[in-house]
């Protein structure tokens, strides 16, 4: 792995960089963002803000490594063409990470009727960002990857805030 992650993306033709980069990095990024929603939000409502940030960021730090090993264990890259494994990992782990933390933070404000609104805003942030890179480097259409990655990120907030409530 290139140390510098400009020369990274820089040394890699096209495709290189859709398997190799991008597309671990949305993988990272979805599964980070629509993943600890469930439980973030469950924590919420059962137990306060405090306790939401906290699940928010160990669900962000547990389901980070988790991806990160399961992406860099999956295939070390001499078949598929997908890149060294490590690297792979790496990038996904992080990508799952931040995908996780940012709707984590607005828990820190101590009133879940003020938290929680700016929550779903970050939330809704980070599905349309989701949905616009899948529509510049997987040419899905815009429309199309809002729809599937919102609707995606609606049924598992459901289920938390359903769970949180019961």
């Amino acid at each position: 792995m290139t140390a510098n992650p400009i020369q990274a993306w820089e040394s890699r033709d096209d495709r290189q960089r859709l398997l190799q980069i991008v597309q671990p990095a949305l993988i990272g990024l979805i599964d980070g963002t629509v993943s600890t929603l469930a439980p973030i939000f469950a924590t919420a409502f059962l137990a306060g803000p405090h306790a939401a940030l906290l699940v928010g960021l160990a669900a962000s730090l547990g389901a980070g490594i988790s991806m990160g090993l399961s992406e860099a264990l999956s295939d070390d890259g001499s078949i598929s063409g997908r890149g060294d494994g490590a690297a792979r990992g790496v990038i996904t782990g992080g990508a799952t990470f931040l995908g996780g933390t940012f709707h984590s933070l607005p828990f820190i404000i101590d009133t879940l009727r003020v938290a929680l609104p700016i929550a779903i805003a970050v939330v809704s942030v980070e599905l349309v960002a989701i949905a616009l890179l899948r529509r510049r480097f997987l040419a899905v259409t815009l429309s199309r990857s809002l729809i599937q990655v919102t609707l995606g990120g609606a049924i598992v907030v459901l289920v938390g805030v359903l769970v949180g409530q019961a």
